[in-house]
Order: C-alpha cells, then sequence, then structure tokens
C-alpha cells in the first residue's frame, strides 16, 4: 500500500486535539476510505512530560513520534495524528530555552514537510485535569508563544488549517476537511470503512 495522507492535529495540551482526531477520523471511515490512528506518544514516555520534562525527554518524543509515523504510514489510506513533530518540537524548545543541544532542528525542519495537512486547535478553552497533562495555564501559554513563532517557520502556509478549540463541536462539518485532504469521494457506492486505532508501539 501507498504511503497515507497524512494529518496531524498540532497545538499546546487541552485543546481538544484528541477529540478532534476521533471526530475527523470517524469522517474519513464513513467517506469509505480506510484510516489509521496514531496515538499521543508523550503519554509512553518513560523520562517524564508537563513543566518537568527534560530535554532528553523532549527529544525521546521527537524521535518517538517520527518512529509511530514510520510505523503506521502504510496502514491505511489515511493517518490521523495526534501531534506532529513540530508541536512536540515547541516543548523541546521550552526546556532548552530555545537551544539544540542534540541539533535535531534539521530533522524536525525536513520531517515538517511530510505533512498533507496541519489542523491548529488554538486554546479558549478552560484547561481540564485529565490525569496526565498539566493544569498550568502559565504552561500553555508559553508553548502557543513558541508555536506562534516556529509554526510559520516550518509549516507551509497552504497545509495549515486553524480552528479555536471551542469549534471541535459534534456538528463540526468534518466532511469538508476530509475533502480538503483527500479530494472527492470515491464514485458510487460508498462502503463506509472502520477506524483503526494503532496499539501503543511500546506494548
Amino acid at each position: 500500500m501507498p504511503a497515507a495522507k497524512k494529518i496531524a492535529f498540532i497545538g499546546s495540551h487541552s485543546v481538544r486535539k484528541t477529540n478532534a482526531v476521533h471526530s475527523f477520523a470517524g469522517a474519513v471511515g464513513r467517506s469509505g476510505r480506510s484510516v489509521e490512528v496514531g496515538r499521543e506518544v508523550v503519554r509512553f514516555s518513560p523520562l517524564g512530560m508537563n513543566e518537568r520534562a527534560t530535554p532528553e525527554a523532549q527529544l525521546w518524543v521527537i524521535m518517538a513520534q517520527i518512529r509511530e509515523e514510520l510505523e503506521l504510514r502504510t496502514r491505511g489510506e489515511v493517518l490521523v495524528l495526534d501531534r506532529a513533530v513540530i508541536d512536540n518540537f515547541a516543548y523541546f524548545l521550552r526546556v532548552t530555552k530555545g537551544q539544540d543541544p542534540f541539533a535535531v532542528t534539521p530533522l524536525v525542519a525536513h520531517w515538517t514537510t511530510t505533512y498533507d495537512l496541519y489542523v491548529r486547535l488554538r486554546p479558549d478553552t478552560p484547561l481540564l485535569a485529565d490525569g496526565v497533562r498539566s493544569t498550568n495555564e502559565r504552561f500553555r501559554n508559553e508553548i502557543e508563544k513558541i508555536l506562534d513563532a516556529i509554526i510559520p517557520k516550518y509549516v507551509p502556509a497552504d497545509r495549515l488549517v486553524e480552528l479555536c478549540a471551542s469549534e471541535v463541536t459534534d456538528s463540526f462539518d468534518w466532511p469538508s476537511l476530509v475533502e480538503r485532504l483527500c479530494g472527492p469521494p470515491p464514485a458510487g457506492p460508498v462502503v463506509p470503512q472502520p477506524v483503526t486505532y494503532a496499539p501503543t508501539l511500546w506494548d
């Protein structure tokens, strides 16, 4: 199978990315296309996360993100990702104070060109505790500021869609976004496809 069309939902934490991923993936399946969903890799980091993450922990996340995408790239017609290299890079730059001790910038710069579409969700909803991610608003604002700086540099403008977190509802027009990524639906009767959620690559 050829490489999938790849879309990533990006942003800081607690901006309804995971909800958007599930809704969009369902719309892809209903359009008759096979779809694979990649999980947010930071949740499986053995090195920690959030405000106390180390440079090594954020390096692990970037490498794990790329590994996941390589593993899943031919498992469906569409690959839907909960985060991308670019927003994981923002967390890396925060903890390294803008430095690059592991020289990952060239890799990040290249990898950002491999996505067919990005959807950036901007925070306009309260932070909610999920038992994993931080509820520190200052921390989230720091990540948003870094994203504002790096997204124009690394993400092609014609591949970027921006939404507010509050727009991620059951009534959002996900089929139009599917068509933007994949083109018009196939001719003839549409056979809905199930959404496949990849097992964690560390099980």
